[in-house]
């Protein structure tokens, strides 16, 4: 048995004026969250896990975007662009650097141009691509939804720093 099989609570410490408020939030487990007894093998509850907070955090990010009428996918295009400053890009680039690798690409590019956050011109080395970038209301817009989710992820998560980076790691190296 882990020594964290038995964690049911996290503690934090907020100072307010000159008091410090200790908060419990309570620790819903894999088993609890998705009501079944026991997993085969650790292995099994990690990616099960993995599947289920992926899945948890996308419905979270989705209803932040949902004022913007936008889409997890239709953002993370938009973060793609804005990091090119100004430089065009193809939909085979977009395709290859996004999260969700099973999004249509060129679908996403065309809501975005009929909602005015992104253009779309003739390549001028290729005339069998499109060049795609961000105009400046894509911009205003991905700069302020990228503000809701900077501070959300500082403020609303119950992991430190430390454990953060923690996460980071054993992620990248569960990838290999």
């Amino acid at each position: 048995m882990s020594p964290f099989s038995e964690l049911k609570f996290i503690v934090s410490v907020f100072n307010v004026g000159v008091f410090n408020v200790i908060v419990y939030f309570r620790v819903m487990t894999i088993e609890e969250a998705i009501q079944q007894k026991a997993f085969n093998n650790e292995y099994l509850k990690a990616e099960v896990n993995i599947l289920y907070t992926s899945s948890w955090l996308s419905g979270k990010n989705a209803l932040k975007l949902k004022p913007y009428n936008l889409t997890e996918q239709q953002f993370n295009i938009l973060r793609i662009l804005k990091g090119q400053n100004g430089d065009p890009v193809t939909v085979r680039l977009l395709m290859e650097r996004m999260i969700d690798k099973m999004s249509n690409a060129s679908r996403l590019v065309d809501k975005l141009l009929d909602k005015g956050l992104v253009e779309r011109h003739p390549c001028k080395t290729d005339r069998r691509q499109v060049d795609i970038t961000i105009t400046k209301k894509g911009l205003e817009t991905v700069d302020k939804v990228s503000s809701l989710f900077d501070g959300y992820l500082e403020n609303e998560q119950n992991l430190n720093i430390e454990e953060t980076k923690q996460l980071n790691y054993l992620l990248d190296k569960y990838r290999g």
